[in-house]
């Protein structure tokens, strides 16, 4: 089992930045694939990007490329994403999510097993 709690979420303006975090726990979680999705309201849930814990391999949706920074901390087993330049459009609920590292890397929201309660991002115009 591996438990994954997300905070960091808010209301900001268009331009600005916020930093969620993703707090990791159980037995082995090292042995994930850890990432970050998004669902907005009446949307399917879209993936963000995902990081591995070994070696910190990344992978980006186009559409937050170059702006949105994944990264752990092994030792707080921790996730973060680093949101710059939002736009409305960021606007969504953003999950953390684990998939088992010999799984392979995925972006599909159902190749993942386990999931955070969620963190709403709102960005104002």
């Amino acid at each position: 089992q591996v438990q994954l709690t997300e905070s960091g979420g808010g209301l900001v303006q268009a331009g600005g930045s916020l930093r969620l975090s993703c707090a990791a726990s159980g037995r082995t979680f090292s042995d994930y694939r850890m990432g970050w999705f998004r669902q907005a309201p009446g949307k399917d849930r879209e993936f963000v990007a995902t990081i591995t814990w070994i070696g910190g391999s990344t992978y980006y949706a186009d559409s937050v490329k170059g702006r949105f920074t994944i990264s752990r901390d092994i030792a707080k087993h921790t996730v973060y994403l680093q949101m710059n330049s939002l736009k409305p459009e960021d606007t969504a609920v953003y999950y953390c999510a684990a998939r088992p590292y010999l799984s392979g890397r995925s972006v599909r929201a159902q190749d993942y097993t386990y999931w955070g309660q969620g963190t709403q991002v709102t960005v104002s115009s």
